[in-house]
C-alpha cells in the first residue's frame, strides 16, 4: 500500500477548495494508497510540510494549487525517491498544462490513481528551485504586477502585459554559456523546462522536461502595435518562429546585468542583484504523470478553444485600452490648446 499526501492551499487561484477533501474521499483509489490531507496556512507552508512528508518516506505528495504551491511542494522533494502529483487549481497552471495533466479534478485524482512516474528535468536561478520556467525582464515584471493584483486569471494577465508593455523599456544583458559571451538588448530574457508560462501561452513551445536542456528566449525589443502579435503566436506555439525572438539550448548560463532588479520563478517576483546564475538538473525530481497524455496531443480542439477565448480576451482588453488612449489624446489636445492661448 502507497502512502499519499495531499497539500491544499486554499487561497491559490481563483477556485474554491472546499469541496476537494469530498473529491479525494470519493476518487482516490483506496486499494492502492492510504491518503491523508493537509491545508496550508501561510506563505511557505506547504515546503514545511512536503519536507516531512519527505523524510517519512511518502510515495506521493500532491500541489493542490497552482504553479507557486507546485513550486513550494516540489523544492522538498527533489532528489528524493518521492513524487510529486499536481491537482491543477491555480490561475496559470503551466507545469500541469505542459504536462498534459486535466484540469478538472476528479480526471487529475484519476491520473493519480494511475500512478505512472517518470524523472524529469528541474532548474535553478540563483539556487532557486524551478520547474516550470523563470525570467527576468519584462515577464518578472509581469509577474511582480500579477502578484500585487487583486483579480487573478487569464483576463488581468493579459491586461498587464498589453497596458505595462506600452512603457516598458529594454534592457541590456551580458550572457555567458558554454559557448563564449555575448551581449543582447532585450525586452525579457526566459528560461523554459517546460513550454509554457500557464494559460497554455508558450513561451518555449520545443521545450522538454527529460532533455536535459533549458530553453533560452531571447525577446528584442518590440513597439506596441506587435504586442497583440507575440501574444497571439504565445497561445498558437509559434512564438519561436517571430524575427524578435532568439532562442538557444544550453544546461547553464550566466547572465550580468546593469543594476539589481526583479527576476521570477515559476511565476513568483524576487529582487535580486545584477549577476544571475540558471542552471539545470537532470532528472533531479520524480513527477506523476499522464500515461493518456499523448492521447490528448491528438485532439486539437483543446487548444483551438483555449486559443479562441484567449483571443476574445485580448480584443475586450485592446479596446479598453484604445477607448483610455483616446480618453488620454483627447485631453492631451485640450491642455495644448489652452498652453496655445496662454
Amino acid at each position: 500500500m502507497k502512502q499519499i499526501t495531499f497539500i491544499i492551499n486554499p487561497i491559490s487561484g481563483t477556485v474554491k477548495k472546499n469541496g476537494i477533501p469530498k473529491l479525494i474521499e470519493e476518487n482516490i483509489d483506496q486499494s492502492l494508497y492510504n491518503y491523508k490531507i493537509a491545508e496550508t496556512q501561510y506563505a511557505g507552508h506547504a515546503t514545511e510540510i512536503a519536507k516531512e512528508e519527505m523524510e517519512l518516506g511518502t510515495d506521493v505528495v500532491v500541489a493542490v494549487g497552482g504553479d507557486g504551491t507546485v513550486n513550494e511542494v516540489g523544492r522538498s522533494l527533489i532528489g528524493s525517491s518521492t513524487a510529486l502529483g499536481i491537482i491543477p487549481c491555480g490561475s496559470g497552471n503551466g507545469l500541469a498544462r505542459h504536462l498534459m495533466l486535466p484540469m478538472d479534478i476528479r480526471s487529475s485524482i484519476d491520473v493519480l490513481n494511475k500512478c505512472e512516474i517518470h524523472d524529469l528535468d528541474y532548474g535553478t536561478i540563483n539556487d532557486i528551485p524551478f520547474f516550470c520556467t523563470c525570467g527576468m525582464g519584462f515577464d518578472a515584471f509581469i509577474s511582480m504586477k500579477f502578484a500585487e493584483a487583486n483579480k487573478r486569471g487569464l483576463v488581468k494577465y493579459v491586461e498587464n502585459v498589453l497596458r505595462e508593455g506600452l512603457a516598458y523599456k529594454a534592457e541590456t544583458y551580458q550572457i555567458e554559456d558554454e559557448h563564449g559571451t555575448a551581449i543582447h538588448k532585450a525586452f525579457l530574457i526566459s528560461c523554459a523546462n517546460a513550454s509554457q508560462y500557464g494559460n497554455n501561452a508558450y513561451i518555449a513551445p520545443q521545450a522538454s522536461m527529460s532533455d536535459g536542456l533549458l530553453d533560452v528566449i531571447i525577446m528584442e525589443p518590440f513597439d506596441a502595435l506587435e504586442a497583440p502579435q507575440v501574444a497571439i503566436e504565445m497561445m498558437n506555439k509559434t512564438l519561436d518562429k517571430n524575427q524578435k525572438i532568439k532562442t538557444f539550448r544550453t544546461k547553464h548560463i550566466h547572465v550580468h546585468r546593469k543594476s539589481e532588479g526583479w527576476i521570477h520563478y515559476d511565476g513568483d517576483p524576487v529582487m535580486t542583484g545584477p549577476d544571475i546564475d540558471i542552471r539545470l538538473i537532470e532528472k533531479g525530481i520524480r513527477i506523476v504523470v499522464n500515461p493518456d497524455a499523448d492521447k490528448s496531443r491528438r485532439h486539437p480542439n483543446m487548444v483551438q478553444n483555449a486559443f479562441s477565448e484567449f483571443f476574445n480576451d485580448i480584443n475586450i482588453v485592446r479596446e479598453d485600452i484604445t477607448k483610455q488612449s483616446r480618453h488620454i489624446q483627447a485631453i492631451n489636445k485640450v491642455l495644448l490648446r489652452k498652453l496655445n492661448n496662454l
